[in-house]
């Protein structure tokens, strides 16, 4: 498989499971958070999916489009570390949804950005609410793996639900 289809596969999972999850948490309230902001692709479709909710987004710098960014009162700058422990001072543990797009194109430092922020993820997200992410989090308590949708191939994508 090349790099292309392997983006493309990638792509294509993100979106079938955040409009499963759109459907899934259509009636259950709290906010969104959308942690790596990049190109602003991602948040354009959530924004889409969920017209009425908060949409809070994460990231070092703004680098997407100039249509595809929030609102500074919906922006939390630097160090994902740092604004997702302001953002737990600030919003508490109500996020419905949580969507990490937090891999890296190297192994040991995805890994270290996985350790570091799944612990701080879980103090965001309220009980039933999902966490839509590209690495696994199973290792975290309080998150049960959820199916994923049929066109999404296992390890692909991951989806879990706050105990």
């Amino acid at each position: 498989m090349t790099r292309l289809d392997t983006v493309i596969e990638r792509l294509m999972a993100q979106r079938s499971c955040l409009n499963a999850a759109a459907s899934a948490l259509r009636d259950v309230p709290g906010h969104i958070l959308e942690l790596g902001l990049g190109n602003g692709r991602t948040y354009d479709h959530i924004r889409t999916l969920f017209p009425d909710r908060d949409i809070y987004v994460f990231d070092r710098e703004v680098a997407s489009h100039p249509d595809c960014r929030p609102d500074a009162a919906h922006l939390f700058l630097g160090s994902m570390a740092e604004t997702l422990v302001t953002a737990a001072d600030q919003l508490g543990p109500d996020a419905v949804l949580i969507h990490a797009d937090i891999g890296f194109g190297d192994a040991a430092a995805t890994e270290r950005n996985v350790a570091t922020l799944g612990p701080k993820m879980l103090t965001l997200v309220r009980s039933g609410g999902l966490v839509l992410c590209d690495q696994s989090l199973e290792r975290f308590e309080g998150l049960t793996p959820e199916p994923l949708p049929p066109d999404v191939e296992t390890g692909r994508y991951h989806v879990y639900r706050r105990a």
